[in-house]
């Protein structure tokens, strides 16, 4: 098997390009080029009040791994620009972030190389090691804690005893309550130093100040000496527990008995089982490779079991000049993650889809609220508690009905995949048929069939649409989904289902499936291709000379849309079903790879090129997601269904010019690990194998 691929190391600062992105999919660290000065940090379900728009948002919380290095007094943190050497490295494998750098004071030095990751085995926590050395002996002090300066919100209280304990089990622990006082996050950390003598020195922990959570070492160093700081931080949301310091100073307790090596042997151990799934493209170019191994990666990193509030379209990463989605969890996760997700860590997405399940009466309480029956999901759903949140005046809310679509087609899909029976009847049953009365609540009869009249589809236009193709679309396919599934589940299915089903109005243009009604080429966002989203990956079914009519429409267009974020990344799996290979890597070339940017293959929001005035604003899940899933299903022509995985396969491989397969050593497909091997030209093949359940 060739050799995963991790991104070369980077040198220096770069403040055009994102930081490194460290997450375990309850966590996520923004980790800065010197890693010591706090980055950001995200936790799934902590939540705050926006300070400029006033609404429910992912708040960034007290930064858990911070540090600082004194050299004879001077401390690094006063002295950045005596920092030199600065060196970071990824490896894929296993999530760990490796950064180097050299700290000079008069003629001191010390070389400093710094470990971060994010635990998959231990949700709450997250790790770092400093390594240091020095050229010649002088006094080291070296720092370890939580920073607050510049985090929104406020300490509640903070502890550094164990009540009842004659011993502290940890450095110290804090309650911090967001903006606007919206949710609550338990802090704890503990940490050692070894190294010649400062293992045995007593470290100083003073009470809580403007600065954060602190430890403090302070010893004699010598030349030819290696001394080493480790620090475990546990973080510990209210949305999981109603005492969140209390059970994040457990954590940190139980993480100090347990180990830093053995949570890093375990956490190693985790990503190797993920990495099981990995997609191999025989026969591309090793920057396909690349490409496929990073989006795997940041998308795996960030998601998990264990996580309370589904994930964002940037997972748990945030930076300072990108807020405006807020951390909301929106329809973009359903429709390009969970698909892929399903197939290869199906317990996270069986935790993406638990947060909208666990939020379905709020779905049903919005679409009261709109006037209309069932269930309608919210376009900007907020982390805490699922409701609407979008930024007033919501304008996307008011008319963008595919949201609700989507969502109960991933449920759908996951129901197809694992055969999860409990999960079909007490939970896709449940969102399917809510949504399916929603629809019957949202159509407009007219004489030739159903309407759903102003909408809006994929493309966020100014003004609403009659007929938006993918909504349309869409809603067709999610009515046979919960038609099918309530006579598998023998449930009442209501007469009104099959009928729009079978008559809603798909907008044409002779053989051509068009956005909207009215549609014009020249129009606002009129080459965004909606109907192939329709078509591919949501599984509407049209006659295959109209779908190849379709197909051929909006590829002639493509140029036109090229760069924009989520549609892109499919255009080469449509080349390839329109069965043009050369096309397919080209489109595939201009419609992904162009959005990688910066440090570690981090695929951005908008291609950089084609739009220069947005944020530099990523890892993108929209764009990854739709990029993985034209590797896992759209090139190997996969349509999971009832029937047997081994009918999934629909049409032969086409894929890329000059690529030969693609191939999985292991897919979760009915609870059994299953093998897929796509070559071209030939029927793709899923394969039992022998290996224990997920």
């Amino acid at each position: 098997m060739p050799e995963l691929i991790s991104p070369p190391p980077v040198s220096g600062e770069d403040g055009q390009n994102l930081p490194a992105y460290v997450s375990n999919g309850l966590i996520g660290l923004r980790v800065r080029g010197q890693p010591l000065r706090a980055g950001m940090a995200l936790v799934s379900g902590y939540v705050g009040e926006d300070p400029e728009r006033r609404i429910e948002a992912a708040a960034p919380a007290p930064y858990p791994l911070a540090g600082d290095i004194a050299i004879d007094g001077a401390w690094l943190s006063d002295l950045g620009h005596q920092v030199s050497a600065l060196e970071q490295a990824y490896d894929f494998s296993c999530g760990e972030l490796t950064s180097r750098f050299v700290f000079a004071v008069g003629e001191r030095r010390v070389t400093c190389s710094v470990l971060t990751f994010a635990s998959r085995e231990d949700p709450t926590l997250v790790c770092q090691e400093v390594t240091l050395s020095v050229d010649a002996a002088c006094d080291l002090q070296v720092r370890a804690g939580v920073a607050t300066a510049g985090v929104l919100g406020r300490a509640l209280r903070f502890w550094r005893d164990t009540p009842g304990e004659a011993q502290p089990s940890t450095d110290g622990a804090m309650l911090w309550e967001s903006a606007g006082g919206l949710s609550r996050l338990g802090l704890a950390y503990v940490s050692e130093m070894s190294g010649g003598a400062a293992g045995e020195v007593e470290p100083g922990r003073p009470a809580l100040d403007a600065s954060g959570l602190i430890t403090t070492y302070g010893f004699r160093a010598r030349a030819g000496q290696t001394y080493r700081l480790r620090q475990i931080t546990s973080l510990a949301p209210s949305a999981l527990h109603t005492r969140p310091d209390e059970q994040a100073g457990r954590m940190a307790a139980k993480a100090r008995h347990d180990g830093f090596s053995a949570i890093r042997a375990e956490n190693q151990a985790a990503w190797a089982e993920i990495w099981k799934g990995r997609i191999r493209l025989v026969g591309a170019e090793p920057r396909w490779q690349a490409l496929a191994d990073a989006a795997f990666f940041y998308l795996n990193s960030s998601v998990h079991a264990s996580s309370c509030a589904s994930t964002s379209i940037f997972g748990l990463a945030t930076w300072h000049d990108y807020h405006y989605y807020y951390g909301h969890v929106m329809w973009d996760i359903e429709a390009f993650a969970v698909p892929v997700l399903t197939l290869v860590q199906p317990r996270a997405a069986a935790a993406l889809l638990d947060y909208r399940f666990r939020n379905l009466e709020g779905a049903r309480a919005n679409a009261k609220l709109m006037g209309r029956a069932g269930a309608q999901f919210p376009w900007e759903s907020s982390p805490a508690r699922g409701e609407e949140c979008a930024p007033l005046p919501g304008t996307a809310a008011w008319h963008e009905d595919h949201g609700s679509l989507d969502v109960a087609r991933a449920f759908a899909l996951y129901g197809e995949v694992t055969g999860q029976g409990e999960f079909r009847l007490n939970k896709a049953w449940p969102v399917l048929s809510g949504v399916a009365d929603w629809i019957v609540s949202r159509v407009h009869r007219t004489a030739g069939g159903y309407e759903i009249r102003a909408s809006m589809g994929i493309a966020e236009r100014a003004e609403p649409v009659d007929n938006a193709a993918f909504s349309n679309m869409a809603a067709v396919v999610v009515l046979q989904d919960a038609i099918r599934l309530g006579e598998r589940l023998d449930r009442q299915v209501d007469p009104r289902w099959r009928q729009i089903a079978a008559n809603m109005a798909i907008p044409r243009r002779g053989p051509v499936v068009v956005s909207h009604d009215g549609y014009r080429k020249v129009e606002e966002k009129g080459a965004t291709p909606d109907p192939l989203m329709g078509i591919w990956p949501f599984g509407f079914a049209l006659p295959p000379d109209e779908e190849q009519a379709t197909l051929r429409f909006y590829l002639d267009q493509a140029d036109r849309y090229l760069g924009s974020p989520m549609l892109s990344a499919l255009y080469g799996a449509w080349a390839a079903r329109a069965g043009d290979r050369n096309l397919a890597l080209t489109l595939l070339d201009e419609g992904y790879a162009k959005f990688e940017s910066g440090r570690f293959g981090q695929i951005l929001e908008y291609r950089p090129d084609r739009f220069p005035e947005q944020p530099r604003a990523g890892p993108f899940f929209a764009n990854m997601g739709g990029f993985l899933s034209a590797l896992l299903m759209g090139f190997p022509r996969l349509e999971p269904s009832d029937g047997a995985p081994e009918s999934w396969a629909c049409a032969p491989v086409v894929l890329p010019a000059g690529w030969e397969a693609i191939e999985i050593d292991r897919l979760w497909v009915r609870g059994q690990p299953m093998r897929l091997s796509a070559c071209h030209g030939q029927t793709a093949s899923l394969t039992p194998l022998e290996e224990n359940r997920p």
